[in-house]
């Protein structure tokens, strides 16, 4: 009974006080987030909940009172009646307020996720069976001496890897972590070599789908510097679980040399 309890009170622990930028056991709420739209989408997720639970309790209240009032053994006769006009203006005018007022952020919302203001970083991110392939071509003042960037393959670290390495994180550490600027406006493109592939972050709010062919466009401007964390969300095969994402974020005057110090065999 005891380890029930506390099972329940650290799921409850972790929905109010969540902060990661993985997932943790028992995780209910979101990560902690590193970029405008996480912030905007964890608002808009709050501010829905305000509609559903008073939706809810309406609706339940009212099933109640059927429930209790209208039966065989309290209300013997039925009314007789076919419509009522206030009635039908109500249940039609009020939930077209309600849209409405959950319409005009959620536009505001995903309009935000597609704007794109003159990115400084350029990452293109390629999806394969069962890696992802990285390839810098903007850099921050093009101070580095590459004729068209540079690209770098990212695979997971093996278990023996991670014990070498002394790397806490299994399934989810690599090889190569890529390295990006905080405070810079980013732009992703994401493409795939094989199959279906999607490259998504949750501390970013980024899952963006990658399809062979087809070279799809995204932004970012994160806030602060960390290590961040995530998947591949789209099945790809067998190993479609062993394609993790790493992502250092440094602070921009040290960037260049970051990449110089990551990848000195490459730069």
């Amino acid at each position: 009974m005891s380890t029930y309890v506390y099972i329940l009170f650290t799921m409850f622990l972790n929905f109010l006080y969540t902060s990661c930028d993985i997932a943790e056991d028992w995780q209910l709420s979101f990560q902690d987030p590193a970029t405008h739209t996480v912030e905007g989408m964890i608002f808009f997720h709050d501010y829905l909940l305000i509609f559903i639970v008073a939706i809810g309790i309406f609706v339940f209240y009212f099933l109640y009172r059927i429930l209790i009032q209208f039966n065989h053994l309290t209300y013997h006769a039925a009314e007789k009646f076919t419509h009522s006009s206030l009635l039908e203006i109500l249940w039609t005018i009020l939930p077209a307020v309600v849209l409405i007022f959950i319409a005009v952020p959620s536009f505001t919302l995903l309009y935000s996720l597609d704007e794109l203001i003159d990115p400084e970083v350029t990452l293109k991110v390629v999806g394969h069976q069962w890696y992802w392939s990285y390839e810098y071509t903007d850099l921050l003042e093009a101070r580095i001496s590459t004729q068209n960037g540079f690209s770098v393959d990212s695979y997971i670290l093996s278990t023996t890897d991670l014990l070498e390495d002394m790397a806490p994180l299994r399934l989810l550490e690599v090889d190569h972590k890529i390295l990006l600027p905080s405070n810079k406006h980013i732009r992703l493109l994401v493409t795939s070599a094989d199959v279906l592939h999607s490259w998504a972050v949750p501390s970013f709010g980024v899952k963006i789908d990658a399809c062979p062919g087809r070279l799809s466009q995204g932004s970012l401007f994160i806030k602060r510097e960390g290590i961040f964390y995530g998947q591949c969300s789209e099945i790809c095969g067998v190993n479609h679980g062993f394609m993790p994402i790493a992502i250092r974020v440094v602070a921009p005057d040290i960037y260049e040399d970051g990449l110089r110090y990551v990848y000195p065999d490459i730069i």
